[in-house]
């Protein structure tokens, strides 16, 4: 056994809905635990290692939209991921599977770097993982309107909008790429209400939570 698997580096998964405060907690998680956080790093990354326009990777890794829309957006990229300027809708999502494989890969990596990946279907992807910590933060719809609200300045209404369509992009997203539920508890060690709860509070529990998983490794069951 080697000495990164007797000490693997702490790595969480971060699923959070609309106001449920994900981008203050994640990095934070990241700082407390001394690991990259990996969201701004992902596109970059991979944008970087496979020689691919920062715009094309972006598209696909950004939340997803309805159909159409996503249809229109791959057809604008579609010369920069071919080289041509045109193609059947089965190419197009060749393409973009091939892109979410990329991002995937990276992800995968983090089992020896460590990190805190937020959203993406991480808990999914690294699910085999036995020291990873999956988490998914939650609230009352309109308590995390309000959280929103509170973390932007933005009024009611923009916020309402925001999270209406935030929520459907994100569960459907994992149930279209991964055919699962990702509001299903199966799929995380840690479901928080982070907007019942203090965001400094929910950092400490991650925390502490990862730092056991790291020292205790448990292989997750399957869904």
């Amino acid at each position: 056994m080697t000495s990164s698997e007797r000490s693997p580096r702490p790595l969480v998964t971060i699923a959070a809905l609309y106001g449920a405060g994900g981008t203050v907690i994640g990095p934070k998680v990241a700082e407390r635990l001394g690991v990259p956080f990996l969201d701004r790093e992902i596109p970059d990354a991979v944008s970087r290692r496979y020689g691919l326009s920062t715009e094309a990777v972006a598209d696909v890794d950004q939340e997803p939209r309805s159909g159409v829309d996503r249809l229109v957006a791959t057809l604008g990229r579609a010369s920069t991921m071919s080289g041509g300027t045109g193609g059947s809708t089965e190419r197009l999502d060749l393409q973009e599977r091939r892109l979410r494989g990329y991002i995937e890969e990276f992800l995968a990596e983090a089992r020896v770097t460590g990190g805190v990946a937020l959203g993406r279907g991480g808990m999914v992807v690294l699910r085999t993982v036995p020291w990873a910590l999956h988490v998914l933060l939650n609230g009352p719809r309109e308590a995390r309107v309000e959280q929103r609200m509170a973390l932007e300045g933005i009024d009611r209404e923009t916020a309402t909008r925001r999270r209406q369509a935030v929520d459907r992009s994100r569960v459907g997203y994992v149930r279209r790429v991964y055919g699962v539920d990702g509001l299903d508890p199966g799929l995380y060690h840690m479901l928080l209400d982070s907007t019942a709860l203090d965001l400094e509070v929910c950092v400490e529990l991650i925390v502490t939570a990862s730092r056991a998983r790291t020292r205790h490794p448990r292989p997750t069951a399957p869904t």
